[in-house]
């Protein structure tokens, strides 16, 4: 018997590759391309680096009460936290504890199946169909618990709130998380249902519509009983706010609602532009609602391109999975970027 018998055995996380060089088109991180709001620029350079020294507010109530008020909740309906990821995590140790297994997608966001094993929760992948929908009726099942990205990635397909009313009228006794990562892009948000269903909690990040990717700011919205449940966890496991910066940061960046708008936009136009390429050079790829889209050339591999951009300084997404290997995840870049990408996938069909 050894200690490296103990140590945690687990299949890691793996994320876009991060280049150290900078002369490169980053199109592989679903990051936004552009800066965030200017007055989140001001609320960092302005910021009072006196209030340092002191521990930010526990429950980032400032930030808290600044999403409810956009989003018509009540703030004890908000928990905000250092990440979308940290939130899901906390969210998967408070409310999956029964014997049952959860159930998600097959073909979704994976860090799900890291956060089951290192919790040592019991999970069941269902499978999506032949054009990377999810089925409702797969998940009226016996479970403990359901999560549901929407618009899913990597596939970028949303679906509609008769979708998510649906999966909730089946799973009134397990809590359903609904993951909006990328709603801001054009899918539509479950935040109505919110004040039907005490049972669903739902999450969002600054990383993607917001750019603030490098701050690390996610939140959840729910019944007051659920987030309660939520800081619970936090203080127990992970009792470090959101620091004092990023807070003034997010803040900023919520109620700057018109260079939110305004950005936003100006991604789903050129994803549009980025879609008509790609289909005239015969990729296949779904309407996406996310600021990425999901490709694949019949005739090409999806490997074999993912390298050839790589050679020419753009990095895209390229899984090594079944179902998807033959597939490019490529984040919509500035117009600029997506030039040189198009004219890249040009000269490789030629």
């Amino acid at each position: 018997m050894s200690w490296r018998d103990n140590l945690i055995k687990i299949e890691p996380y793996v994320a876009g590759e991060q280049p150290k060089k900078t002369n490169f088109i980053k199109l592989n991180a679903n990051e936004n391309p552009y800066p965030p709001s200017p007055k989140v620029a001001d609320a960092v350079k302005n910021f009072n680096a006196e209030i340092l020294k002191k521990y930010p507010d526990a429950n980032a109530v400032p930030l808290t009460s600044a999403i409810a008020k956009r989003e018509g909740l009540k703030p004890e309906n908000v928990f905000a936290s250092n990440g979308t990821d940290d939130v899901l995590s906390l969210s998967f140790r408070a409310f999956f504890n029964s014997d049952k297994p959860i159930v998600f997608p097959d073909i979704t966001y994976s860090f799900n199946t890291v956060w089951c094993d290192i919790l040592r929760i019991p999970y069941e992948t269902v499978p999506v169909d032949d054009n990377f929908n999810i089925n409702p009726a797969d998940y009226k099942r016996e479970n403990g618990g359901v999560v549901i990205v929407n618009p899913n990635a990597p596939t970028s397909i949303g679906r509609g709130l008769d979708f998510i009313r649906e999966v909730m009228d089946a799973n009134q006794n397990s809590v359903v998380i609904i993951d909006e990562a990328y709603v801001d892009f054009g899918g539509t948000t479950a935040v109505p249902l919110l004040a039907e269903y005490d049972n669903l909690l739902i999450t969002r990040t600054f990383s993607k519509s917001r750019s603030l990717a490098g701050m690390r700011l996610g939140w959840a919205m729910g019944s007051a009983e659920l987030i309660s449940a939520l800081y619970a966890t936090k203080d127990s496991m992970n009792s470090y706010p959101v620091d004092s910066i990023a807070q003034a940061a997010g803040i900023a960046s919520i109620e700057d609602e018109e260079y939110f708008k305004t950005t936003v936009a100006k991604v789903i136009s050129s994803r549009e532009r980025l879609t008509q390429e790609l289909r005239k050079m015969g990729f296949n790829l779904p309407d996406s609602q996310t600021n990425f889209v999901f490709a694949e050339h019949p005739k090409y591999s999806a490997k074999d391109i993912f390298e050839f951009l790589k050679s020419r300084g753009i990095y895209v997404r390229w899984f090594n999975k079944p179902r998807i290997d033959n597939r490019l995840r490529i984040t919509v870049g500035t117009d600029d970027e997506i030039d040189a990408l198009i004219t890249a996938l040009r000269e490789f069909i030629k």
